[in-house]
């Protein structure tokens, strides 16, 4: 049995020793570093009080811990006992440990229904059936070409660092499943392949909750909110986002002719 080294020199012998093993691969490596000792450094730093106000901005205070919890080099629980020792009162972090906690309640559900991390657990509540979903991701999605700036971007972020902050998640998301019509599974399996903090179950019923499969509607976005959260990291230009520029209603009726009405 050939064993795989393990001690390095440096992280460009790393790279190098792993393009090797995989002559396929493409691309360069990710910027995010492996190892219990990056995992905490960004534990020390760590502003739980901030979390929950500024969670949804792109340069908001987010651990940036999840790839080093899907590969085992830090688990929740250390994340929230080390949150614990810098708050006041528990009551100041409770987003921070809730949105925690997700992680593990979406492992639970999956051990406990196996059948739903692939397969629609609901109908949707679009308007339409899963036949009118295209089951691949159009080659423009997977090249980054889409030609709405945000959008590029984000998939850009994807498939260069292996790691997109969350909002972005969702925005990526909706935008497959409602303004393209694609079914959730081929957006979400394509996350899984790219993403250095996959997680099967946390990932696939998120794409549930934006499709609806797995919550009470579809989740959309506009240009104005990409604005609002990431106006000052993304190119928000109505002139580059044309498809996005629209207010929710407007949005609700190109997407979803079939519904009645459109809650936002």
């Amino acid at each position: 049995m050939h064993h795989l080294q393990t001690n390095f020199s440096d992280r460009e012998a790393l790279i190098t020793y792993v393009k090797n093993l995989a002559p396929w691969a493409t691309g360069d490596a990710s910027e995010i570093t492996g190892g219990v000792g990056s995992s905490k450094v960004l534990l020390k730093a760590i502003e739980p009080t901030n979390y929950a106000k500024s969670r949804n901005f792109g340069d908001g205070k987010v651990t940036r811990l999840s790839p080093y919890i899907s590969h085992g080099i830090i688990d929740i629980n250390e994340i929230r006992n080390f949150a614990l020792k810098k708050c006041t009162l528990p009551s100041q972090i409770t987003k921070f440990i809730q949105e925690l906690a997700w992680r593990d309640f979406w492992q639970r559900i999956a051990e406990k229904n196996p059948d739903w991390i692939w397969t629609d657990v609901e109908n949707y509540k679009t308007g339409f059936t899963s036949f009118d979903y295209s089951d691949q991701l159009p080659g423009d999605i997977l090249r980054a070409t889409t030609g709405t700036s945000v959008i590029d971007s984000f998939i850009n972020d994807l498939l260069v660092k292996g790691y997109i902050h969350n909002h972005a998640r969702m925005y990526l998301a909706s935008y497959i499943v409602h303004f393209r019509r694609v079914k959730w599974q081929a957006g979400a399996k394509w996350f899984l392949q790219h993403l250095l903090d996959a997680d099967e179950a946390s990932n696939n019923f998120s794409w549930q909750w934006i499709a609806s499969t797995f919550s009470n509607r579809p989740y959309i976005f506009n240009l104005e909110n990409v604005k609002k959260y990431f106006g000052n990291l993304v190119n928000c230009s109505p002139n580059s986002n044309t498809e996005l520029d629209q207010s929710y209603d407007e949005l609700a009726r190109d997407l979803f002719p079939h519904l009645r009405r459109y809650n936002d």
